[in-house]
Formats: structure tokens, C-alpha cells, sequence
């Protein structure tokens, strides 16, 4: 890859910040169009390696795709941090906006276009376990994990138990999962040290350890950022897997109404960029302006620290056995967790009469059968809400 400036990584990345729609897959395919196909930035194969990366990784999977480009392309971490500001900007400030402005909605209309926005949320989120499942839980054997993870979740309940369901589902397949690891499509040149890769590793476990540390002893601050910062170490799988840690970590201490919570979900759909952002509308509805910041930040980072951190060892690490079954069996239990997440809070705080469940169900075919883009329901259903109500 040919080394170039960091201002030509922030305004490519600034570009698709803004046009972005459609969630993680559909960001990568905009990725690949502009960086492989058209700016000829990486070769395809060096592409699918990154995006295999990512995947492998907990955290946001096209945010930090976007980061790993911005390093190869302008060689350096620099190049990493102006991708991640030009993606992620637009959605960002959308969404704190909107939180920030949340107190000020009242009255009979903007409750009907809230409660809209919500059941927006079990259109897209019911999507997003459909196609998941059939991609990640294919076979019987992952199916029945993801079965136990679902329970396991949705019976336990809390942030511990999701993790907990996710690392059986890992264990379990690598216990019993004889697939041949897939062979390696090719080689990254990394500007990356390893020292400097261990360095991150180790920051990225420090710091949950250390926030999560200080939120068990009851500081206020290290609360709040803990809640976030384990959102972004845990979950595997990006996008809307996010939904049941951010809500389990904002929404069960009492910080964020489950109303709340859901509408600025559905809102999030309509603005292009990472799911993620929608950290800054849930900071913004706890701390305002800082609050947003602090939620981004916190989110965002270990999954930054990760990809930077693995980087240099990528090339060992994706051709062994034991890593790609174990995290064939991660993957699966993100389907249970999600799922477990749809039914409840999702499902249950939306769907209250039979208008609700017309509605979702005519969201959730627009957006399968339909193959439109999910703001197209953002737009939809809270009008068809308000004529309702």
C-alpha cells in the first residue's frame, strides 16, 4: 500500500461518515468500493484480510476496519485516528443532538413518533438476528448454541451473563469443532511494532480491569465509563450486538428510561456511520455535551486498542485451528444473545397492541423482503404510529 497523508485518509473517511447508511455490512461494502475498487488503496485480498481481522476482534468491526486502513495508508497511527474522526463525526454529533434535545419532546404527537422509532427497533434488530442466524448459527450444532446462549441470557439477565453465554459458546465449539482452518489469503506489510502491538494489548486489559475496578468501589465517574468501556471490550460482532450490553449498563441502573433507550435506538438506524455512535445520545441523555464525549470515547477505544494491538500478529493468529473454531462458537452464542435482547427489551417494551405488532411486522418485511434500507422505516413507521394513536 502506498503511503499517503493523514488529511487524505480524513476526508475520504469524512465522505463516507456522511453517506454511510445501512449498518457494519453494508460499511464495509461502501469500504471496499472506495479503497479497493476505485482508489485502489489495498488489493482485495489484503482487503478481506482486514475485514476477517476485524471480525475475529470484539469491538465495532467497520470502525475498526476504517482505523486499520487509515494506519496502511498513511503509516502510522496517525492515519488510524483522522479514518476514525472523518466516519464517525456525522452520526456522532446527529445523535448527541438528539439526545441533548430528548427533554424538550413532549405531548400526544411526539409520543406516537417516539413509540414509532421503537417499534422501528423491532424491525431492525429482528433483521439483524434473522440474517445473523443463518450466517453464524448454520449448522445444528451452532444452532443449539446459540439456543443456549439465548436462554442463558434472556433467564440470568445482566452484562454477566452475556459474557458468560458468549465464552461457552467458544468453548463449546472448540471442544467439539474438527472444521481445517481456512488458509490465508495473503500477507500484510504492518507498520506496527510488536512491542508497540503488546503495549496496546495490555492497555486494552488494563483499562477494563482498572475502570471496573473503580466502578465496583462506587466511583461515580469510573460508573459511567466502565458501562461503556465494557460495551465496547465484549462485544463480539459489532453493530447491533451492541444493543443488550448498552442497554443492561444504562438502562438497569436507572439512567436511561427503556423508552428513551428504544427511540434513540430506532433513530439511530436513520443516521449513516457506526451503530456505536449512538453511545453520544445515550452520554448525552446522562451527562449532556461531556457525557456524550465520554460515551464515545469509551466505547470506541478498546476496540481500537485491539485491532492495533493484533495487527502485528494477524498473520499467526488467522491460520490457527484452535482460534478460528473457538471464535466460529463466539459468533454463534452472539446470536442467542441478540436474540435474547429482541425478545426482551426490545419486543416487550414496543409491541403493546395489535396495531404495534401490523406495524413491526410491515417494518420487518420492508426491510427483508422489501431489501429497503433501514431509514426507510425510520420514516415509515413513526408516521404510520402518529396516524394510529
Amino acid at each position: 500500500m502506498r503511503t499517503g497523508r493523514v488529511g487524505e485518509v480524513f476526508t475520504a473517511f469524512l465522505w463516507l461518515g456522511l453517506v454511510s447508511f445501512g449498518g457494519p455490512i453494508a460499511h464495509l461494502g461502501y469500504f471496499r468500493e472506495t479503497f479497493v475498487v476505485r482508489r485502489r488503496w489495498l488489493s482485495e485480498a489484503d482487503y478481506a484480510d482486514l475485514v476477517a481481522l476485524c471480525q475475529f476482534l470484539p469491538g465495532p468491526a467497520s470502525s475498526q476496519v476504517g482505523f486499520a486502513l487509515g494506519i496502511l495508508r498513511a503509516g502510522g497511527v496517525g492515519g488510524g485516528i483522522a479514518a476514525f474522526f472523518g466516519f464517525t463525526l456525522p452520526s456522532a454529533l446527529l445523535l448527541a443532538g438528539f439526545g441533548l434535545a430528548a427533554a424538550q419532546i413532549a405531548g400526544p404527537a411526539a409520543e406516537a413518533l417516539l413509540h414509532g422509532l421503537k417499534l422501528v427497533a423491532v424491525a431492525v434488530v429482528a433483521q439483524a438476528v434473522w440474517g445473523m442466524a443463518r450466517s453464524l448459527a448454520p449448522d445444528r450444532f451452532r444452532a443449539g448454541i446459540a439456543f443456549l446462549a439465548f436462554a442463558i441470557s434472556l433467564l440470568a439477565g445482566g452484562p454477566f451473563a452475556q459474557v458468560l453465554a458468549i465464552a461457552f459458546g467458544a468453548v463449546a465449539n472448540l471442544a467439539f469443532d474438527r472444521t481445517a482452518p481456512t488458509p490465508p489469503t495473503g500477507r500484510l506489510e504492518v507498520p506496527i511494532a510488536r512491542r508497540a502491538g503488546i503495549i496496546a494489548l495490555v492497555l486494552a486489559l488494563g483499562l477494563l480491569l482498572a475502570i471496573g475496578g473503580l466502578a465496583t468501589a462506587g466511583v461515580s465517574p469510573a460508573r459511567f465509563l466502565d458501562a461503556f468501556y465494557r460495551s465496547g471490550a465484549l462485544v463480539f460482532g459489532g453493530g447491533h450486538v451492541v444493543l443488550p450490553l448498552l442497554e443492561a449498563a444504562t438502562v438497569a441502573p436507572g439512567w436511561v428510561t427503556p423508552d428513551d433507550f428504544l427511540a434513540g435506538y430506532g433513530l439511530a438506524q436513520a443516521v449513516p456511520g457506526p451503530l456505536f455512535t449512538f453511545a453520544a445520545y445515550l452520554g448525552a441523555l446522562v451527562g449532556g455535551l461531556g457525557g456524550a464525549a465520554a460515551a464515545l470515547f469509551a466505547i470506541f477505544l478498546p476496540g481500537l486498542l485491539l485491532v492495533y494491538g493484533t495487527l502485528p500478529f494477524w498473520d499467526r493468529l488467522r491460520s490457527d485451528r484452535r482460534t478460528q473454531a473457538g471464535m466460529r462458537g463466539a459468533n454463534a452464542a452472539v446470536v442467542g444473545v441478540l436474540g435474547a435482547a429482541f425478545y426482551d427489551p426490545v419486543f416487550t417494551s414496543a409491541v403493546l397492541t395489535p396495531w404495534d405488532a401490523v406495524l413491526a411486522l410491515g417494518g420487518f418485511l420492508l426491510v427483508t423482503i422489501g431489501n429497503m434500507p433501514a431509514w426507510s422505516a425510520v420514516l415509515l413507521l413513526p408516521l404510520a404510529s402518529l396516524l394510529v394513536r
